[in-house]
């Protein structure tokens, strides 16, 4: 007599020490690392552990068992899948590396988990190569294989759909697009708002991601959006996405934003030359910032990535539905304190030698947990790329000033 369920079991060796192995698997800031894209974990027996991904599949369940550095047991119960499994981690230390054994277990057989089957094998095959790509070199691969459009993506709701004559209230807008990538070459353009890439709807930024993971650099998609009221479609070559290592050590990080840093402040201040606060004031429209509204940003950037980093350092980031949006009462708050120019970049540099501060005393626990660190050192590394879209934004405020 046939079995009436099935065991999916797989196999990697990971070049880490068997504890870090351990940890990927029970601390949610590892999980997203590697695995899914958010995760909350209480490794315990009968803890929760609840893993959710940006296509919109999530699994939930139950810690059956734990062996701190040698076994991992839950409970797994995927969306839309007939019914609960179970999945158990057995972790083996062999001349100095990890070698994992991963069994997903009580799967059913039949039409109705044919579908299952396929997805939990595929996402556990991936997964574990991703695993030890993380854990030995620090880089996801979701994100280094995933091509890019080539656009800064801002702030798009119903409002802002008015302003611009668009007919939706759902869309990707864009901010710009890099000269040396496919959108901008295609024809994208700031103020382009986007409905639809490669036949998925893209919403907000977890749609985005999704759509662009099911393809690969030099892949042609067809893209569809709206400028103004007009609804258009081109075909965009997707690029390949440029990956810059951050550098080795803590002091060497810690200098590299210093510099960063520095020479964004110059660009900033040389924008403000010759403003006087009216014109750094003056709003182009009721809905859009003044130049000293676009500096109140970036120091609420600055903010929100010391407790991204401090997230990242305890290895709890937080749980969160969705960016809130560039809240105006920030802004507020900040402008009371810092009213004038020089007070508001002033006020930037200080929390900019903070992130330098904190990054030089970055400890080595924390280098050696290779997927953090990595992002940590990547993602800040790129604020120059942000920051030039805003310098247009000044610009273009201080323009509207000296029209009145």
């Amino acid at each position: 007599m046939a079995a009436k369920t099935q065991t999916l079991k797989f196999k990697q060796a990971v070049n880490v020490p068997p504890a870090e192995v351990y940890r990927a698997f029970t601390n949610s800031t590892a999980l997203r690392e590697w695995l899914c894209h958010a995760a909350q974990v209480e490794p315990r027996k009968g803890g929760r552990i609840h893993l959710w991904w940006n296509s919109g599949y999530y699994a939930t369940g139950e810690f059956t068992a734990l062996a701190p550095n040698k076994k991992i047991a839950f409970t797994w119960l995927g969306r839309g899948e007939p019914g609960a499994t179970s999945v158990q981690v057995s972790i083996a230390e062999k001349r100095g590396a990890a070698v994992v054994t991963l069994t997903h277990a009580g799967i059913g057989r039949g039409k109705a988990w044919a579908r299952a089957v396929e997805e939990i094998g595929d996402g556990w095959q991936n997964s574990l190569v991703n695993l030890k790509s993380v854990l030995e070199t620090g880089w996801d691969l979701r994100f280094t294989r995933r091509p890019m459009l080539g656009i800064n993506v801002g702030v798009f709701d119903a409002g802002v759909a008015v302003k611009l004559g668009v007919p939706v209230s759902e869309g990707i807008l864009l901010d710009g697009a890099s000269e040396v990538m496919g959108a901008h070459a295609a024809g994208l353009k700031k103020g382009d708002v986007l409905v639809n890439i490669g036949g998925k709807k893209v919403t907000n930024w977890a749609t985005l991601t999704g759509a662009l993971a099911r393809h690969t650099a030099g892949d042609e998609v067809k893209v569809r959006f709206y400028r103004g009221g007009e609804k258009n479609a081109i075909t965009v070559k997707l690029s390949a996405r440029p990956i810059d290592e951050p550098p080795a050590t803590a002091a060497e990080l810690a200098e590299a934003a210093r510099a960063m840093y520095a020479g964004m402040d110059a660009q900033l201040a040389a924008a403000f030359e010759g403003v006087s606060e009216e014109e750094a004031s003056h709003k182009p429209g009721p809905d859009e910032w003044s130049a000293k509204d676009v500096v109140c940003h970036l120091i609420v950037g600055e903010r929100d990535t010391h407790a991204w980093m401090s997230d990242l350092l305890g290895g709890q980031e937080r749980w969160s539905d969705d960016w809130p949006g560039n809240l105006t009462l920030r802004h507020a708050g900040i402008l009371a304190a810092f009213p004038t120019v020089p007070a508001l970049l002033e006020e930037l540099k200080r929390h900019e030698a903070e992130t330098v501060g904190m990054l030089a005393a970055l400890p080595p626990e924390f280098l050696a947990r290779k997927g953090s660190y990595v992002r940590m050192g990547y993602g800040i590394l790129q604020a120059p790329e942000h920051v030039a879209g805003h310098r247009d934004q000044i610009r273009d405020a201080i323009a509207s000033a000296r029209k009145l």
